[in-house]
């Protein structure tokens, strides 16, 4: 133990130093805001807490953000790898430039987003017009919410998953077609169990960012109380209200599982690591 810190101090040189700075930089950025917000939630008694979160209203906020982040996060999952098999495996005019149409919304203000999105999905739109001649009505409504977490949420399984599937040696799958596998068995228990780690880390990646999605997402729900109304939007809304108390209990809750969000994307990165062969 001693010898491994010994040799830790050698390798990196004022490591005292280096640690007193990192854990400073980030007890002033992360650590002190989010311990503020949990001595605001401690003014609060547990009735008190549990009774803002019972409410019909915040309850609905928070089903609405968490089960649409959710199944976004799955559309994403199922797209987000037939986008990387085509851009890895498949050589095609534009490639490079769809590869960089991936990280559109990495760039792209949340707000401007939500505005192209609902222009867009309105029942005057390119698309929301035929889609309302069909009946189905996208903008101001659960399902616009939804089209907005998965654009934003695309880029995160896409880019977790690519460079996996890039160091994926082909060979592998020729070998299995060569011992009688078909195509789906190759994909099933060659390709698929490679990927897991990847795949399960884009999920949660991509579920967290919908979790947590505010501009892309307000102009284009409709923001209707118990219908169409997210999380982060009542959080905003009880601190234009001075209800500091309801803000910081659903505040509280959202920080609780976005960090057993985060706690989970490690742990699958680890399990990832393990499955890597040594060299």
């Amino acid at each position: 133990m001693v010898s491994a810190l010994a040799a830790r101090r050698r390798t990196l040189p004022g490591f005292g130093l280096t640690m007193g700075l990192t854990l400073s930089w980030l007890s002033v950025i992360i650590l002190i805001p989010l311990a503020g917000l949990f001595l605001k939630s401690f003014e609060l008694s547990p009735e008190q807490f549990w009774a803002i979160l019972a409410s019909r209203r915040t309850l609905n906020a928070l089903r609405v953000s968490f089960g649409l982040a959710f199944a976004a996060a799955c559309v994403n999952l199922v797209m987000g790898s037939i986008i990387v098999w085509a851009l890895v495996r498949y050589r095609f005019p534009g490639r490079r430039l769809f590869d960089a149409i991936v990280d559109v919304p990495f760039a792209l203000p949340t707000a401007v987003a939500g505005v192209a999105l609902t222009a867009l999905f309105a029942e005057k739109g390119w698309l929301g017009a035929p889609l309302a001649a069909l009946g189905i009505k996208v903008a101001f409504t659960p399902v616009g919410i939804f089209v907005a977490m998965i654009f934003i949420g695309i880029p995160f399984v896409v880019r977790t998953v690519q460079p996996v599937l890039q160091d994926l040696d082909p060979e592998i799958e020729e070998a299995a077609g060569s011992l009688g596998a078909s195509r789906w068995q190759t994909i099933i228990r060659v390709i698929l169990p490679s990927l897991a780690p990847a795949l399960l880390t884009g999920l949660a990646l991509a579920f967290a960012r919908a979790v947590g999605e505010y501009g892309s997402v307000i102009f284009i729900a409709g923001n209707l109380p118990n219908v169409s109304e997210i999380a982060p939007l009542l959080i905003v809304i009880r601190l234009s209200e001075f209800r500091y108390a309801d803000a910081t209990a659903i505040a509280v809750v959202m920080l609780v599982v976005s960090f057993l969000i985060i706690f989970a994307v490690n742990r699958l990165q680890r399990w990832a690591q393990s499955r890597i062969p040594a060299r």
